[in-house]
């Protein structure tokens, strides 16, 4: 969602006291073509006043500026008026992907705080992210909200970007399979959930007006496939558009985006909302905008009277509103929220939903490396010098939209200082998950030191005087900014080196909101890759640490050697516009553009591999305290199947991958299937995936288009480690 309605609490006053519901019975299986025509005949009841009614919608914060919300409203991120005498309910909108929004406490609740999406695409495990969209749905349903703003999707084709963590990866499959299981754990509560935001909004450096060239093949197999995949599995009822332009037009004004590509070649029934404060005029209605949202933060209410007397005027926007109307009855009938109302007043199982943040977070974490089996600890460790990263306070969160928190509010807020009308929002925020206490309960006949890292004189001394020091090294991200390079900040790889040279046997914990650089790699015993973990992440961390979790997490997303290796090594942008967390306007606005044709469908690993570049850790990466073997792949058809067996000593969570390696000869690298895999020490699994054509096709002349010829298939320990090669012959085929 959208910075701005957080920006927006800066000038809210007063709160207003909430609490949940009961948790909702899963929804039965979506029925699109059912809703739609129950809705079509709504309209037709409809005057001409109440088809504006659903159209639009208002912040409903106490004390911002441009209007009053209702006395049903709840304080979040958006309220769409119902229609009574239609039997139409209210909308009431909360963000967002990693669970429901805190809005700097004003409802005076908590609610569950998931790992980041970076964090949860590392599972590859679309099982934890059902499961995390339906506890975020169901907290959603309890406090009263009827839509939830989740379902991020964009794929990374900047690490740089401030919104990587909210995100899940950089291949179109993993992305739209993870991202649909989320929405339909979300939606079986009985809600409508968001898929956003449409499209290929990869920077939030001058996010308002960026404006992106990419061809349609290229955009056809890339960021769009993630959102077509996605809105396939997860069957969302509403997309939201995005903030950036793409060939000149606003994501949210754009006939090619919403119009040509998503109802008209995918077939959507749903509606598109738009980000808060992205519509540009009311001619966005024709270009297949369906409602604005956030209205105070446009400048005019373009979906209300004013729409109202284009309609009176124009048959095309007759038509136009009656179909606006159609869609979002059609979402609001598929989710069943008019006969499933979702009342505020029951109680959350807090329990229930660390137990499942913490599950995603131990599945997430990713092992870069161990050097001489550093890890796992031993529990008998005589002294830990546990070191910097609030280690002693909570575990890092990402800022924005979707900041999370649980009962009692952030458990350290670190300011960015200055003293401008934002400057109390900008800050980094902690949740009450604490890793040196949970270092000391698997530990507890250790010495467990503390050293917060501030000066390095201090951290080495201590580090050199424990059996083994564990430096906790963050990089926070926020909506609304881009990371300058891929540095740790603070100085904190200088710490690690200096720490690491004076106890060989040092282990770093990063929590990180994307890919960042290790200069001090080589002089480290082991490292993980925690994310931000969430509501327990203290405890995951520290599970893994010690061997109660074996890792198995995967990176979803490429960490570069270096910003060399980029398809744009200087973040466009970055050197003429300052950071602007309100995303206004600039001087030179209509100068920025991002050229995605650089790369075109090769994002991430594909670039890599069509460049013959090595990453710092690729994709698809992760070490574990057992080892794996898979063999036998063989490809009929689109059916790819093989053998995954654990080779080592402990149980342990593998996860098979398959790539497309060339077609008739030309390298062409490209994630096909892929399965997460438990095995017990000796024990072996067949597995099985269906290859999805689009992902051996072109896009070409408006149609998918597979070339007859060879195509060569491996299994991947990850894109960089591939086995012995399959070829296959495949014969010409072309769809729509």
């Amino acid at each position: 969602m959208t910075l701005s309605r957080i920006l927006a609490l800066g000038v809210a006053v007063g709160a207003l006291a909430q609490s949940g519901a009961a948790l909702a019975q899963q929804a039965p299986a979506i029925d699109m073509a059912a809703a739609e025509a129950r809705a079509a005949a709504t309209v037709k009841q409809m005057t001409a006043d109440e088809k504006v009614v659903l159209t639009h919608g208002i912040m409903p914060l106490p004390g911002f500026p441009g209007a009053t919300p209702p006395a049903d409203a709840i304080p979040g991120a958006g309220y769409v008026p119902g229609i009574a005498r239609l039997g139409v309910p209210a909308l009431k909108e909360t963000d967002a992907s990693l669970g429901v929004s805190w809005v700097m406490g004003l409802r005076k609740d908590g609610a569950t705080a998931l790992p980041s999406g970076l964090a949860q695409a590392a599972t590859w495990n679309p099982d934890v992210l059902y499961r995390g969209g339906a506890t975020i749905g169901s907290e959603a349903r309890a406090k009263g909200f009827n839509v939830l703003l989740a379902g991020g999707v964009n794929l990374m084709r900047d690490p740089r970007n401030g919104r990587t963590f909210e995100y899940l990866a950089e291949d179109p499959l993993l992305s739209g399979v993870l991202v649909g299981a989320a929405i339909r754990g979300v939606q079986s509560n009985h809600i409508i959930s968001t898929i956003k935001h449409f499209a290929l909004n990869g920077q939030e450096t001058g996010r308002k007006y960026v404006d992106v060239k990419i061809g349609e093949p290229a955009a056809r197999e890339s960021d769009l496939l993630a959102f077509q995949i996605g809105i396939e599995q997860g069957q969302p009822a509403s997309v939201m558009c995005a903030y950036n332009r793409v060939h000149g037009k606003q994501a949210c004004d754009s006939d090619w985006l919403l119009n040509k590509v998503l109802k008209q070649s995918w077939g959507w029934k749903g509606f598109v909302m738009s980000d808060w404060g992205a519509v540009p005029s009311v001619e966005a209605a024709l270009n297949g905008l369906d409602q604005q949202s956030g209205e105070q933060l446009d400048p005019a209410v373009f979906f209300g009277d004013k729409l109202k007397d284009k309609a009176a005027s124009d048959p095309a926007y007759a038509a136009r509103l009656d179909d606006m109307n159609k869609r979002i009855l059609t979402a609001i009938y598929a989710a069943g929220i008019d006969k499933n109302p979702a009342t505020p007043g029951g109680a959350i199982d807090v329990q229930k939903g660390a137990l499942v943040a913490e599950e995603a977070a131990k599945q997430g974490i990713v092992l870069l490396r161990n050097k001489g089996n550093a890890l796992p600890m031993a529990k008998t460790a005589k002294s830990i010098a546990v070191i910097g990263g609030f280690a002693d306070t909570g575990v890092l969160s990402g800022a924005g939209s979707s900041q999370v928190h649980g009962e009692g509010g952030p458990a350290a807020t670190r300011s960015l200082g200055g003293d401008g009308p934002f400057a109390a929002l900008m800050s980094q925020q902690y949740h009450r998950s604490v890793p040196l206490k949970a270092i000391k309960a698997l530990a507890p006949n250790a010495t467990v030191t503390f050293r917060d890292g501030r000066y390095i004189t201090d951290a080495v001394e201590k580090a050199r005087q424990a059996d083994v020091a564990i430096v906790f090294a963050n990089e926070w991200r926020m909506e609304g900014a881009d990371q300058p390079d891929l540095s740790l900040p603070d100085g904190q790889d200088a710490l690690i080196a200096a720490v690491a040279a004076a106890n060989p046997n040092t282990i770093v914990v990063l929590q990180t909101g994307g890919p960042v650089m290790m200069p001090w790699l080589d002089k480290t015993a082991a490292v993980i890759e925690a994310w931000y973990p969430g509501a327990r992440g203290g405890e995951a961390i520290a599970s893994v640490l010690f061997g109660d979790t074996n890792p198995g997490g995967r990176l979803p997303v490429t960490f570069p050697a270096s910003l060399d290796q980029l398809p744009r090594p200087k973040l466009d942008g970055s050197d003429w516009v300052e950071p602007n967390f309100a995303g206004d306007a600039a001087p030179g606005k209509d100068q920025l553009h991002a050229d995605y044709d650089i790369e075109g469908s090769d994002v991430g690993y594909r670039w890599f591999a069509r460049k013959g570049q090595k990453a710092l850790f690729p994709f698809g990466y992760g070490l574990s305290y057992t080892s794996f073997a898979s063999s036998g792949l063989k490809v009929a058809g689109l059916k790819a199947s093989f053998s995954v067996s654990n080779t080592g000593k402990v149980a342990g969570d593998d996860v098979a991958q398959v790539y497309l390696v060339s077609r008739n000869g030309e390298t062409r690298q490209r994630l096909v299937g892929f399965q997460r895999v438990s095995l017990a020490a000796g024990a072996s699994q067949k597995v099985s995936v269906t290859i999805d054509p689009r992902l051996l096709a072109d896009w070409k002349d408006g149609s998918w288009t597979m070339p007859a010829g060879d195509y060569a298939f491996a299994l991947g320990r990850n894109a960089e480690d591939l086995g012995p090669q399959v070829k296959v012959r495949m014969a010409a085929k072309t769809w729509k």
